[in-house]
């Protein structure tokens, strides 16, 4: 039913955006089930396991391959992934990693502290135009055919300074939209993504800076805000910051100095 002030609801039919789950499976173990907007669960799943640490290269996943031995309707929603033999998974590691939300008690200096044991160093570059990044959401916005659509999907997109997108997706879920475009550079052998920035369509979490950080990405930007966690580890890694993006303006949380902006963060 569509109800509008002044006028007698109605019924309507709505375009909505598809959400469900993927099990994600390696050597017949359960280690995840991502909540996704099915299409591209190879990079999905590429994605998330880079960021998990389990792979390192594209090489390290030989095959990702449904289980069809499932109940009826979900045959699609279980993959295996098959990694080369030499990729030593730890099981009781990644079934129980999971950092935290803002709702829990867990320190965030801790959090860093351990995501900088392993996060690769990140390049001095590149330089980019304010009026360069000011355009990024216009960029992205002609990437996203199914938030025009339903409304109901995020939105990112990996992009030069000049402003051309090499890889770009839509997901219900942001951290799904971030895992896809870095699956896709990972299994283009593309990482590490020293010369594109990460624009998303909505605010920026830590998890997201996570990602970006692990992937070797020096410049984030968002159309809504950071959290406090997401500045912290932007500063420390040195990784620019945005959020607030528009044709017209930003406000900068960290690595001004890109932007030529070197006493703004």
């Amino acid at each position: 039913m569509r109800w509008r002030e002044a006028r007698a609801a109605e019924a309507a039919t709505d375009v909505v955006a598809t959400e469900e789950p993927l099990e994600v499976r390696i050597r017949g173990r359960s280690v995840a089930v991502l909540m996704r907007t099915p299409g591209h669960d190879r990079e999905l799943t590429a994605g998330f396991l880079f960021t998990e640490g389990i792979l390192r290269r594209a090489e390290d996943l030989l095959d990702l391959l449904p289980c069809r031995e499932q109940p009826r309707g979900e045959a699609g929603n279980v993959v295996e992934a098959v990694l080369a033999a030499e990729v030593e998974v730890d099981f009781a590691r990644l079934t129980r990693h999971v950092f935290t939300s803002s709702s829990c008690g867990v320190c965030g200096t801790s959090t860093l502290d351990a995501l900088f044991r392993t996060a690769p160093p990140l390049a001095p570059g590149p330089r980019l135009e304010p009026s360069a990044l000011a355009a990024w959401p216009a960029l992205l916005g002609g990437r996203q055919p199914l938030f025009a659509a339903t409304g109901g999907v995020h939105g990112c997109a990996l992009l030069t300074p000049d402003g051309r997108i090499d890889w770009a997706q839509e997901d219900a879920g942001r951290h799904n939209a971030v895992d896809k475009v870095i699956g896709a550079a990972l299994l283009a052998g593309a990482l590490p993504l020293s010369g594109h920035g990460l624009m998303l369509s909505g605010r920026i979490s830590f998890e997201l800076v996570q990602k970006a950080l692990l992937a070797g990405v020096p410049v984030v930007a968002g159309m809504g805000a950071p959290s406090s966690l997401a500045i912290a580890c932007a500063r420390r890694a040195g990784l620019t910051l945005a959020g607030f993006v528009r044709e017209d303006r930003f406000n900068v949380y960290a690595g001004g100095a890109r932007l030529g902006l070197e006493d703004a963060a």
